[in-house]
């Protein structure tokens, strides 16, 4: 269970993981301030997410051992991610709480990811966790399709990332004179 997680300004750092969300994972509701309700008041509700940060998260052991933890091979980004996809491929829930609520200083001991060296091993991370994840990318079940992946604020995608039955083309095959 991942918990609210907010700047010293008073808005929202961390409201649980979308995946695909700018083209990796993001947090959705980033910057609103920590009282708003959000989009359909979620800021509000505990709620399934795809992924939870492990800034603070609470997870039985039997479980952490289970899935093998936390994949060494992430060090610095994405090892979250990859653990909460494990328990979801087990068939287990990760949700995500507004009643525990704290105050983080996001990356302030690790520093920004800015240096040649700091970029090379984020892109290794990133390129290692597409290659098992990417496939879900651009589809996570707990965001609904018709929002948005470009923003971390919730918006309508535009185009519509989902194509209505009607909109497919028709089978070649279908589309020719019965003999």
């Amino acid at each position: 269970m991942g918990a609210k997680l907010y700047y010293p300004n008073d808005t929202v750092q961390h409201a649980g993981v979308v995946l695909g969300m700018g083209g990796g994972n993001g947090h959705v509701f980033k910057h609103l301030r920590r009282t708003q309700a959000g989009y359909l008041d979620r800021l509000m509700l505990v709620q399934d997410c795809s992924a939870v940060t492990a800034a603070c998260l609470v997870v039985r052991k039997a479980l952490y051992e289970e899935v093998g933890g936390f994949d060494e091979s992430l060090a610095v980004a994405f090892n979250d991610v990859d653990f909460s996809l494990k328990l979801l491929q087990r068939g287990y829930r990760n949700l995500w709480t507004p009643y525990a609520e704290l105050c983080h200083l996001e990356s302030v001991t690790r520093g920004l990811d800015i240096s040649l060296r700091q970029l090379d091993l984020y892109k290794r991370e990133l390129d290692y966790f597409m290659a098992r994840w990417g496939d879900r990318m651009p589809n996570d079940p707990a965001y609904n399709p018709n929002l948005s992946l470009a923003y971390e604020a919730v918006a309508l995608a535009f185009p519509p990332r989902v194509v209505k039955p009607w909109q497919q083309a028709l089978p070649v095959e279908r589309l020719s004179k019965p003999a």
